[in-house]
């Protein structure tokens, strides 16, 4: 061997005293220099190391400027990962020292080790030419608002326009009365911004008429900037680093609604001014503030529509036949013409009377609304009184029950969102609609509403809301044709005084701070009690209920709420919530609710006694126990069979003995929506025919079932057909090693949310990528999961592993004629028009991932093509993305994770990086 390597020293020398063509003495250098090679590369990857540790210094710092990576820098990056994770040389050169001499192996891992020795110091030089290792991530200067046909705002604009061009006009104030339509110009103004050489127009709503929320304000300009969003640091450091951000850009910014002077530094706004050619843009309905703001020579007042836009916008919103009677009929057009004059020229009172008439043909129809309105109303804490007249026309053309549901929104506070379903539960309990059609009733009431445009729906479809001015009228006609008491969202300390309560039929003291209500008022109309939101709301008088004997909703959701009063004089009650509070029993005589219909007692998590009042309340309708603390421990103890009315059934279970039973009990196994299996502890396996009658059950929660080994969802198709399960939670399970999902159609063809936590022992969950109907997958703690889906070997799909005597070139071919036939087939599949309706995840929007030490993939490549976000915490050994590079990303937006994280990604192409770069988001 000594000998061997004398003679190897020996060419060496030989090649370096003769002179060889370079292709050729470099093959020579290679093969005799295989361990002074060697020594050099160890000592390059030391330095390249020391260079990469460098760069991704750097690189953290760009990161925290809200910066992206700079391309060539992010591909340096991962080609240096990439070398520095090779390790295949290592065992090569350990075989070549340890065995006989081999010529064949020395000149090729000769030549191997020469390459990578190149590749080291090429990247070694590459760093030091790095100059910048940061990009300013690009944004869309304009986020482009949906608006409808504007009238008359084109002088606005112009003037807009025109403070816009000038330097010295840094904040400007557009003011004017409540819906004179400020907002819609500031959606048209933010439109009409595309194109110019401004970095970025943010738009947000401050809407500050208590207090200013400064968080949510913060959020909406970093979410429009495409920065960070970090919970863990303070407002104040949050508003330096806009501030910070914000100075580096020409921004305009537009400020709707504000009703009270802030300061700008406060949120981290910059002041703009003539150097830097910022702007700010803000409207408020008062001038003074515009003034406070800083705008006192730089204030437009906002003009109501002139006779000619006011008849445009009011003709527009007109069916065809009203249109064309106007146009046959003079009498007719002179009454339409005066009602448009009784609007004086405000947007939003033309929007909902020209809705109100838009269907009127006869020419007395005419004449009634021109007569309604021209009858005046005393003006309303500081809001125009014109506005109320086409208002109070549209409202007297709704019937009885439509206006009591319009009433009945103004409980809420201003500018808040109202669920569609928690309306319809309060409607239920009042009497408005019926309860055998809750949801038919609720949706033509919601309709007719709409219509009148008294009611907005967003965009979501399950909430309502009520533009404000709409919301002062609602209250003004509460408060003197049905005597309501609303002071919800006051941001208050105390309940109003014991004297406002006497009297009142609904009271609305929801999302507040009240802390205790010490008084037993005497409420012998009242109706409505709303108190939820209240977080701090812990002690009510021992004999608050006392005069509420005509009381039938009651809502104490989100409160601090332990203990329930006296409840003899709730005989009327019939919706009752209790959801979220640390209530810990039910009073003893609570069975005197006799009219009870709905009970809401879900995540009551210190609920340890109802004394068997709920299988007395004979017409329960709903009733929800899920994740309650109280739960069925005992066959014995599930006795709701007598609640014939029950069609709402949420329920915590603690044995399968119960679980039996109830899917024996029929009526009560199809009532079930929501179910939580709880401390099951001597629960080994559950099948999908265990939830057969089962057929309305929507959420489906197991937690803590330590020797819950098996899920299987083995339905037959009859079952199946049944299966309605949208929310599955499997939460610490850690013995939890199978779950079995037949192909389609399975028991989670609807699912739509899927969480899973600390259940250790599940190494992946390749049956995701069966649930089409998918929408969101949280993945947290699961120590031994590596993969979400883990993917067939080689030779799943015919590569065939050759034996060691075939060539190595004979091998590369092979591999090469594999994979070439492989792509040909694969897309084949893709063009197939089967295969695009199979495809896996095609409603997935939403991926989270959380403290999973040990996973090291989500998944091959794939198609998703709904997703719009992935985050990721914790995930130390995470380092490749799931997305195909060789499909447009279209939904994709939002990448959240740690900064170290995001620089140590790898990718199948930089081009994916690059569409995905700006979209990034650390956390």
């Amino acid at each position: 061997m000594a000998d061997c390597l004398s003679l190897c020293n020996q060419s060496c020398e030989c090649v370096n005293s003769v002179g060889l063509p370079a292709a050729i003495a470099a093959e020579v250098r290679s093969f005799c220099s295989v361990q002074e090679n060697w020594s050099s590369l160890t000592d390059a990857k030391k330095r390249l190391y020391a260079a990469q540790t460098t760069v991704n210094t750097k690189v953290a710092k760009e990161i925290e400027k809200s910066r992206g990576v700079h391309p060539e820098v992010q591909l340096w990056l991962s080609q240096v990962e990439e070398t520095i994770m090779d390790t295949t040389l290592e065992g090569e050169y350990e075989k070549l020292t340890i065995s006989r001499f081999n010529l064949s192996r020395r000149h090729k891992l000769g030549k191997q080790i020469m390459k990578k020795l190149q590749c080291v110091n090429g990247l070694i030089e590459e760093e030091k030419q790095f100059t910048d290792f940061g990009i300013d991530l690009p944004v869309d200067v304009v986020d482009l608002i949906p608006v409808a046909k504007t009238f008359g705002m084109e002088s606005m604009l112009k003037k807009l326009h025109e403070y816009l061009e000038d330097n010295e006009r840094c904040i400007i104030g557009v003011w004017g009365q409540g819906g004179v339509g400020k907002t819609t110009l500031l959606n048209v103004f933010n439109n009409q911004l595309r194109g110019s050489d401004f970095h970025v127009v943010i738009l947000i709503d401050v809407s500050n008429r208590e207090m200013l929320n400064v968080k949510d304000i913060q959020r909406a300009i970093i979410d429009r900037l495409g920065l960070p969003w970090v919970d863990t640091i303070t407002e104040d450091a949050r508003a330096r680093s806009l501030m910070n951000t914000l100075a580096a850009k020409r921004f305009v910014i537009l400020i709707d609604d504000v009703q009270k002077k802030f300061p700008l530094d406060k949120i981290g706004i910059p002041l703009p001014n003539s150097e830097n050619r910022s702007k700010i843009i803000l409207t408020s309905r008062e001038q003074d503030v515009c003034i406070q703001m800083g705008t006192q020579h730089n204030l437009i007042e906002m003009e109501l529509l002139d006779d000619q836009a006011s008849w445009d916008l009011f003709f527009s919103n007109l069916t065809n036949n009203a249109q064309r009677s106007i146009k046959s009929s003079y009498s007719i057009k002179r009454r339409a013409e005066a009602i448009t004059k009784s609007c004086q020229g405000l947007p939003l009172a033309l929007n909902v009377i020209s809705c109100a008439v838009a269907g009127l043909k006869s020419s007395n129809d005419w004449r009634d609304a021109m007569t309604a309105t021209k009858m005046g109303l005393v003006e309303i804490g500081g809001v125009a009184e014109q506005i109320f007249k086409p208002l109070k026309y549209s409202y007297d053309k709704l019937d009885s029950t439509t206006k009591k549901c319009f009433l009945y929104c103004t409980l809420f506070p201003e500018y808040s969102s109202i669920k569609k379903e928690q309306l319809v539960e309060y409607w239920i309990a009042e009497g408005f609609i019926p309860s055998n059609q809750p949801w038919k009733g609720s949706l033509i009431i919601i309709k007719k509403l709409s219509s009148a445009r008294l009611l907005q729906e967003t965009n979501s479809g399950q909430k309502v809301r009520l533009h404000n001015i709409i919301h002062h009228f609602g209250q003004w006609l509460a408060k003197h044709e049905s005597n309501f008491l609303v002071q919800s969202g006051k941001n208050l300390e105390r309940a109003p005084e014991i004297e406002q309560w006497t009297g009142p039929k609904r009271i609305s003291i929801m999302s507040n701070d009240i802390k205790n209500i010490s008084f037993s008022p005497n409420c012998s109309n009242l109706e409505t009690l709303l108190l939820q939101n209240n977080p701090n709301l812990k002690n009510l008088d021992p004999t608050f209920f006392k005069s509420m004997k005509y009381l039938k909703v009651l809502d104490l959701s989100n409160t601090g709420i332990k203990k329930l009063p006296q409840c003899d004089a709730l005989c009327q009650v019939q919706y009752l919530n209790l959801s979220h509070t640390p209530i810990t029993e039910l009073p003893r005589n609570f069975s005197v609710l006799k009219e009870l219909r709905y009970l809401d007692l879900s995540l009551t998590e210190a609920l340890k006694e109802t004394h068997d009042n709920c299988s007395k309340l004979l017409k329960l309708r709903v009733l929800n126990l899920f994740r309650s603390h109280y739960g069925v421990r005992d066959v014995s103890d599930l006795n709701l069979d007598r609640l014939e009315g029950l069609n709402f059934l949420g329920i915590t279970i603690y044995t399968e003995d119960v679980l039996k039973k109830l899917t024996e009990t029929d009526p009560l196994a199809k009532s079930t929506h929501r179910l939580s299996l709880t401390d099951c502890s001597h629960m080994k396996s559950i099948h999908g025919t265990d939830f057969n009658q089962m057929v309305c059950l929507q959420e489906l929660y197991i937690e803590s079932c330590p020797n819950l080994s098996e899920l299987v969802m083995d339905q037959d198709d009859r079952g199946v057909s049944k299966s309605n399960l949208q929310v599955l939670t499997l939460w610490e399970l850690p013995n939890l090693d199978t779950i079995l999902v037949k192909s389609m159609p399975h028991y989670f063809r609807m699912l739509r949310e899927l969480t899973i936590y600390e259940c250790h022992k599940l190494e992946s969950i390749n049956w995701v990528a069966r649930l089409k109907s998918l929408d969101k997958l949280v993945v947290s703690r699961c120590k031994g999961m590596v993969q979400i889906i883990s993917e067939p070997e080689k030779g799943a799909h015919g590569i065939q592993i050759r034996a060691d005597c075939i060539s190595e070139e004979e091998e590369i071919q092979t591999l090469v004629e594999d994979a070439f036939q492989i792509r040909i087939s694969e897309n084949k599949k893709k063009n197939d028009e089967e295969f695009l309706e199979n495809i896996e995840f095609p409603k997935l929007r939403s991926v989270i991932l959380s403290d999973m030490k040990n996973m090291v993939s989500i998944c091959s490549p794939r198609i998703f093509p709904s997703l719009e976000s992935i985050r990721v915490q914790e995930c130390p050994n995470l380092a490749r993305l799931p997305v195909n590079n060789e499909h447009k990303i279209i939904k994709l937006r939002q990448i959240r994770g740690s900064s170290e994280w995001w620089s140590r990604l790898e990718w199948d192409g930089m081009e994916t990086r690059r569409q995905l770069e700006k979209y990034f988001i650390a956390i």
